[in-house]
């Protein structure tokens, strides 16, 4: 005999019990809270829903129940009106979830007597289209990129290193990307610094990077700091960013990030070149080594040439960079194995990638158990200058 959907509700009604709304309310308040899937359509889920609920559209519930509650859990479905999700409480009776209640009234219910209720950031029919292929990847989705669209990322020079990484970081969709650098763009910057262009000779180059950056994704917030980087502001420009990218070419920049970053906890993603090669590591504050545990003194200065001493070959910091950048998404997403406690050589001529292994140095000045932090004058350090005492030189 054919049933009718009224006839099918009235029947599901007799095997599965209902929680009204205000009792969910107070268990969720006061932290006996049953498992609330909510099984509403994705459009639907989008304009609100019951705070801490799961989402699994209807057409999944069957297939991916499994995976998200256990046979012997208190489960509530909810829909909007408390009919759909009295239909798949029946199908989970029968899976074997015994233990399935109905949302009275669902969530226009829930929101008809005033309860709070969670509004999910979303993505827009445009980012769904810029970011499709990101979309695709299972460590990415949708929940990771918006968690690159929330993130900001602070580049320390928009050189060579920061040319490639501030391009692809924005490309990628990380919402906010600071640029310090006091220089402006030279004729000889162009060979290797691709985010500048001939026309922008003498810009700063903050402000050239931000032109090439909004044209490339204009949702993408750029502020320029067109200051040098030292002790007196790098602790406010950090702690203004999730993630540091070191793009500098000199050691008492990289020491005082460094030190900056211990500070703030921030994590740093360094990266280095001269001439066919190129180091890259990831310093991620306490949980692995520093920069300090790798170098504990920088080297004498005849030992350690700049980029504009001995040269660099114009394509390698664009690989260079682009480690740092992927380093960094890793960090935000929390997806992968970084760089932290290895140091990766890339030796161009040969077409070879090495590593050695990084261990957290307990004696460290900087990061050891009994460090006391502080900064120090790095140039005069640098340069040699009280190089075999482990305090800090005056101001």
């Amino acid at each position: 005999m054919a049933q009718s959907y009224q006839d099918l509700l009235a029947a599901a009604r007799e095997h599965v019990p209902e929680l009204q709304v205000s009792d969910l309310a107070e268990r969720l308040a006061s932290g006996d809270a049953p498992l609330v899937i909510d099984i509403r359509e994705q459009a639907e889920w989008d304009e609100g829903h019951i705070p801490g609920a799961l989402h699994v559209p209807r057409s999944f519930l069957e297939s991916r129940i499994a995976g998200v509650a256990a046979q012997d859990r208190e489960i509530v479905l909810a829909c909007a009106s408390g009919q759909r999700s009295l239909l798949g409480a029946v199908t989970l009776q029968l899976m074997g979830y015994e233990r399935v209640l109905n949302l009275a009234g669902g969530f226009q219910r829930w929101k008809q007597a005033g309860h709070h209720y969670d509004v999910p950031q979303t993505l827009s029919p445009a980012q769904r289209s810029r970011y499709s292929r990101h979309l695709l990847i299972p460590e990415v989705g949708e929940e990771g990129q918006l968690t690159l669209l929330n993130s900001r990322v602070l580049m320390i020079g928009a050189g060579a290193l920061g040319s490639p990484a501030a391009y692809y970081l924005a490309a990628a969709g990380v919402g906010t990307i600071g640029i310090v650098d006091d220089d402006v763009v030279d004729m000889s910057n162009l060979q290797r610094q691709i985010i500048h262009t001939t026309e922008r000779v003498g810009m700063n180059k903050g402000e050239s990077a931000k032109i090439a950056i909004e044209a490339l994704n204009p949702e993408v917030r750029v502020n320029v700091h067109p200051v040098r980087i030292n002790r007196d502001n790098v602790l406010d420009l950090m702690g203004q960013y999730d993630i540091v990218l070191d793009g500098t070419d000199n050691f008492p920049t990289r020491y005082l990030l460094n030190d900056a970053a211990l500070m703030t906890r921030t994590p740093l993603m360094h990266a280095s070149i001269l001439r066919f090669e190129g180091h890259a590591s990831v310093f991620l504050p306490y949980e692995g080594p520093c920069y300090r545990c790798l170098f504990p003194e920088p080297p004498p200065p005849e030992l350690a040439p700049s980029c504009g001493e001995a040269g660099v070959l114009g394509v390698l910091p664009g690989l260079m960079g682009n480690i740092q950048a992927t380093e960094a998404i890793k960090v935000l997403l929390g997806a992968g194995e970084t760089l932290s406690g290895r140091l990766l050589i890339y030796d161009a001529l040969q077409m070879t990638f090495d590593e050695l292994k990084i261990r957290r140095d307990p004696h460290c000045p900087a990061c050891g158990e009994h460090a006391h932090l502080e900064f120090r004058d790095y140039d005069a350090w640098c340069s040699g200058v009280g190089r075999h005492t482990s305090e800090p030189l005056p101001a």
